[in-house]
C-alpha cells in the first residue's frame, strides 16, 4: 500500500522540490514527473516551471515518508537519482508571509535564493561564509518553519559565486535551492 493511500484524513497540499532535474532529459520533463506522482495516487498533481517543482494533494502527514516514497518511485520509474524535498502549502505560505527579503527585488544582478534543507531542523549555518564569498553572498538568515537558508547573491561580479558548495558543507547534499520568484510561483500553484 502506498503512503498516499495508507492514511485517511483531510487533504493537504504539498510541493515536491526535486534535485538534479534537467529539462533536456526526456525522463525529467513535467509530464513524466507528474505521471509518477499521479501513479502514486496523489491528487491534483501539477508542475511549476521546468526545474522539478511539483504540486500535489494527499492526506499523508508524514513528510519524510512522502519524500522517500516519491524518490523511490522517481528512481524506479524514470531513473532519477536526485533528491526530493517536500514542503506543505502552509509552510511555504508562512515563509512568503514573513517577507524575509523585505523590499529587495530579484533581478539579473541580484538573486534572492531559498535553499531548502531536507532533514529535521538543523538550524542556521554553523560556520561563517568563506572569505571568497563574503563580497557576493549575503546570508540573511534561516527560516525554521520552512527549514530554509535565505540568501542574496550578487551577480554583478565577473563570476557566479559557488555558495552551494559551502551550503553542502553545512547541510549535506540533501538540499535544493530555488529563487524567491520560483517559491512564490510554486505557492501560487498550490
Amino acid at each position: 500500500m502506498s503512503v498516499a493511500a495508507g492514511t485517511v484524513g483531510r487533504m493537504i497540499r504539498y510541493a515536491a522540490l526535486l534535485r538534479g532535474i534537467m529539462p533536456t532529459n526526456p525522463n525529467m520533463r513535467g509530464e513524466k514527473l507528474r505521471g509518477v506522482l499521479s501513479g502514486l495516487g496523489f491528487d491534483a498533481v501539477g508542475s511549476v516551471l521546468t526545474s522539478g517543482n511539483l504540486v500535489f494533494g494527499c492526506t499523508e502527514t508524514d513528510v519524510p515518508a512522502l519524500e522517500s516514497q516519491i524518490q523511490q518511485a522517481l528512481r524506479a520509474e524514470l531513473g532519477i537519482a536526485g533528491g526530493t524535498l517536500v514542503r506543505s502549502r502552509a509552510e511555504l505560505q508562512a515563509l512568503v508571509d514573513a517577507a524575509p527579503f523585505g523590499d529587495r527585488t530579484h533581478g539579473r544582478g541580484s538573486y534572492l535564493t531559498v535553499t531548502f534543507v531536507k532533514d529535521g531542523d538543523p538550524g542556521p549555518p554553523s560556520r561563517p561564509l568563506p572569505k571568497e564569498l563574503t563580497s557576493v553572498v549575503n546570508v540573511l538568515g534561516y527560516d525554521p518553519g520552512a527549514r530554509a537558508v535565505l540568501a542574496v547573491i550578487d551577480n554583478t561580479a565577473g563570476s557566479t559565486p559557488n555558495h552551494m558548495a559551502w551550503l553542502e558543507t553545512m547541510y549535506g547534499k540533501d538540499i535544493t535551492t530555488r529563487t524567491w520568484l520560483t517559491v512564490q510561483k510554486v505557492l501560487a500553484k498550490l
